[in-house]
């Protein structure tokens, strides 16, 4: 079966019918109508649909998705070479997100570098404020 309807694309990817209307609506996901103007999605978006959820989890804006998908054929499934060109191209993006993730769980209970000054440790990793010529913010985290 090459076409499944929003009702089988939603029960397999555990995405509400609204939702996926909503991606098709931001032109993420693409569908074609019966007769009966109903819609039917290629069986590969399954693999879209899954792919935006785990790009939303990893906090990737819809922006950044829809840039990622349109590199994919239109008119049919993906194929694993397609896959993995999108997976490189978003490696470097995850893993500056998995180092910021580290570096905020490493550091959130000490002296994060906002300038404050006021834990003890603070006194220590960023005396005078040296971390303030770095720029605005949480230094230690975000650099």
């Amino acid at each position: 079966m090459r076409f499944i309807t929003i009702g089988q694309l939603s029960a397999r990817t555990g995405v509400a019918v609204s939702a996926i209307r909503f991606y098709e609506e931001k032109g993420l996901i693409h569908s074609v109508r019966t007769s009966g103007n109903q819609r039917r999605f290629l069986r590969g978006d399954i693999r879209r649909v899954s792919f935006i959820l785990i790009a939303q989890r990893l906090g990737l804006a819809l922006g950044e998705i829809e840039q990622q998908l349109a590199s994919l054929p239109d008119g049919r499934n993906p194929t694993q070479a397609d896959w993995q060109r999108i997976s490189r191209n978003m490696r470097e993006q995850i893993d500056k997100r998995i180092g910021l993730l580290t570096r905020a769980r490493n550091q959130l209970d000490q002296c994060i570098g906002c300038g404050c000054l006021s834990l003890e440790k603070c006194r220590l990793y960023n005396k005078d404020d040296r971390l303030g010529l770095k720029g605005p913010g949480p230094r230690a985290v975000l650099d």
